[in-house]
């Protein structure tokens, strides 16, 4: 991995850690403005990252909620038989 790839993947981790704690959910947007005007470079693999783990995120939640909805099926159907 080149430098510009492992800055990038370190800022993404750290911005969206400080944007999880501040419940601040487009602090990346500013990060990638600072850096676009420095570097369009580390910008562009920034907001890769960025958007990558964001993407990331979404379908483990989609998952989680997927399997949530099974277990609640489930014990519907189980409830349900016994009464």
């Amino acid at each position: 991995m080149g430098t510009i790839e492992t800055l990038a993947q370190k800022l993404a981790v750290d911005t969206l850690k400080i944007q999880d704690a501040i419940d601040e959910e487009r602090l990346y947007v500013e990060v990638g403005q600072v850096l676009g005007a420095a570097s369009q470079s580390l910008e562009e693999a920034f907001l890769t990252e960025v958007r990558v783990r964001l993407a990331e995120r979404k379908a483990r939640d989609f998952l989680s909620q997927k399997i949530a909805d099974l277990q609640a099926e489930a014990e519907a159907r189980q409830h349900g038989g016994d009464a």
